[in-house]
């Protein structure tokens, strides 16, 4: 999966197609991310003797398929390739050749 933790992403196709966030967690089994700010989920938790009954707001996960990493020196969405560099492999960005990590 191209996509890690703390990358910068941007949703490329549904509901919240252009909107720009950072990807909290990565599930690479299931191939989904959750981004920050990105299909918002209603949960609704029942009443407990400790605590009253609300209404949650939370991100779900989105294929990562959908969205598209964000490259922040170019300010635009970018594929990634991947380079070997003295034996690791690094992610690097096709639009500006520039190494991500």
């Amino acid at each position: 999966m191209h996509i890690k933790k703390n990358d910068t992403v941007l949703v490329i196709t549904g509901k919240d197609k252009g909107k720009k966030g950072k990807v909290l967690k990565a599930f690479p089994k299931k191939n989904t991310v959750i981004v920050e700010g990105v299909n918002i989920q209603t949960k609704h938790a029942k009443q407990t003797q400790k605590s009253a009954a609300e209404i949650k707001h939370q991100e779900g996960p989105i294929h990562v398929s959908n969205v598209m990493y964000y490259d922040a020196k170019a300010k635009a969405p970018t594929r990634i390739g991947y380079k070997v560099e003295n034996g690791h492999k690094k992610r690097v960005s096709k639009k500006t050749g520039q190494v991500i990590d």
